[in-house]
């Protein structure tokens, strides 16, 4: 679970939309320096896990449609990110040429790792973020 520039981009999309509510693309763009493509396709992510609302008509625009007091780092880390682990080895499926058994000597640690890395991203809401 590495955190891209896109997960960087989403946090800064709800963000923007945690302290100014309804926001245009093209609003957030300018609130966050996302650039408007990203922030499309960030918004559309968002959207099909119902984190982000869409408004349509002239005075419309993205709301959060989860509240900040629930929702984590984490969850936008799902939402936007292709790959969820921190290595490929962990990844369901995924089979290890190093030995015999399927996984190198280091997956347990990476497991370890991977564990320790998403309960930080749990540890506190989007407010308690936000706010802090």
């Amino acid at each position: 679970m590495f955190i891209t520039r896109e997960i960087d981009y989403g946090f800064r999309v709800v963000r923007a939309l945690h302290r100014k509510g309804q926001c245009t693309a093209a609003e957030i763009s300018e609130l966050e320096g996302v650039p408007t493509a990203f922030a499309y396709k960030i918004l559309k992510k968002l959207q099909n896990v119902e984190i982000v609302e869409i408004i349509r008509g002239k005075s419309g625009g993205y709301h959060l449609r989860q509240s900040p007091d629930t929702l984590t780092l984490y969850d936008i880390v799902k939402a936007i990110g292709d790959e969820n682990t921190i290595t490929a080895c962990l990844t369901p499926g995924y089979v290890c040429t190093s030995n015999e058994k399927g996984r190198c000597h280091v997956h347990s640690e990476l497991l370890r790792i991977q564990a320790v890395l998403e309960a930080e991203l749990k540890r506190k809401t989007l407010t308690e973020v936000f706010n802090s």
